[in-house]
């Protein structure tokens, strides 16, 4: 009795420390780099950290669209370069010397913002209709797409009179969306961006959770074929994803220029890594099906942990790399025996 009892008990722990793994790393990072540094735990830091996670939980909540489905989407980086770049560009301020549209009026703010989100959510148009008419690996056709997306993003940089300069001198009604907060006390204000990317989360938990939509996404990733044959539509509903992603990655793009007062053609290069990596890490299976937003939110927060607290005490950025990749790794690994062991 007693030996069953003990069984059943580690039964639990094992499905405990299974389900809750990822809020685990992400507490045992912060508690041991705490433990090295307290200063790491004062209100600044830990508003930089949720700051700069702002745009990636942004790009990573795209990419799990993607990932839950059963594909990978490897142009989100340049779709947010993208997006930047033409944003800063129509946000400049009047007076600025190097404006890249000399004679462009005051445009309302939104107009610029959804002007880039549109262009986001129309290349993802094309990344679902490349994969869903066409039947190309989603690897293949994103991998093509992030290529041709960085040509057309350094043709518009090189603009005359641009030419490939960094763009500068941002509206500061813009720039208050990555830098604005609510409060009277930077320290201890809640900053807009923050704000922006957990109201996105909440919509996305939604449509996850008690839309059709999320209810065919986790469908379609879990068993194609089956999909098929009780009928969901599964083109029109992978074109909707990624399209979907590409709106998410294009206002991901337009709040990292206003958070950095600037942009670049190089923007966003290597951001699509970091973006599946963060779901990986999140508990979203690489074979498509399974994944939720607190996940992804907590692997965007171990990564953000991960950069800013060993940078905060001073390991080497090298160092940095091979934790994190060791990270990738055993939660890919950790994911594949989960999925052996339930077949």
């Amino acid at each position: 009795m007693s030996t069953n009892t003990g069984t059943v008990k580690s039964r639990d722990f094992s499905g405990f420390i299974t389900k809750y793994a990822i809020y685990i790393v992400l507490v045992v990072l912060v508690v041991g780099i705490a433990i090295y540094d307290p200063r790491f735990l004062s209100v600044n830091i830990l508003r930089d950290i949720l700051v700069q996670s702002s745009t990636r939980v942004l790009i990573a909540l795209g990419a799990a669209f993607i990932l839950i489905t059963g594909g990978t989407d490897l142009s989100a980086g340049r779709i947010v370069g993208l997006t930047a770049v033409i944003s800063a560009s129509m946000l400049q301020t009047q007076d600025y010397g190097r404006r890249f549209f000399p004679d462009l009026p005051h445009l309302p703010l939104l107009v610029p913002i959804i002007i880039s989100i549109v262009v986001g959510l129309f290349i993802g148009l094309v990344n679902g209709f490349i994969v869903a008419k066409f039947k190309v690996p989603p690897f293949i056709a994103t991998l093509g797409t992030m290529v041709a997306v960085y040509g057309a993003n350094s043709l518009y940089f090189d603009m005359k009179p641009n030419q490939s300069q960094p763009i500068g001198g941002l509206r500061p009604d813009f720039s208050q969306l990555g830098t604005g907060f609510i409060g009277k006390d930077a320290t201890y204000s809640i900053p807009y961006i923050v704000i922006i990317a957990i109201v996105v989360a909440l919509i996305v938990w939604v449509a996850f959770n008690k839309t059709k939509l999320g209810k065919y996404m986790y469908a379609i990733g879990g068993n194609v074929h089956a999909a098929i044959v009780s009928g969901i539509n599964v083109n029109k509903y992978l074109i909707y994803i990624y399209a979907i992603a590409g709106a998410l990655y294009g206002l991901a793009g337009v709040l990292e220029a206003a958070r950095t007062g600037g942009a670049t053609n190089n923007y966003g290069n290597m951001y699509e890594l970091d973006a599946i990596a963060a779901c990986v890490v999140g508990g979203v299976s690489t074979s498509g099906g399974i994944g939720t937003v607190p996940g992804v939110l907590a692997g965007v927060l171990i990564f953000s942990v991960i950069n800013y607290g060993l940078t905060f005490i001073g390991i080497s950025p090298y160092w940095q790399l091979i934790i994190k990749g060791l990270i990738i790794v055993a939660a890919v690994a950790f994911d594949m025996r989960k999925y052996m062991n339930s077949k």
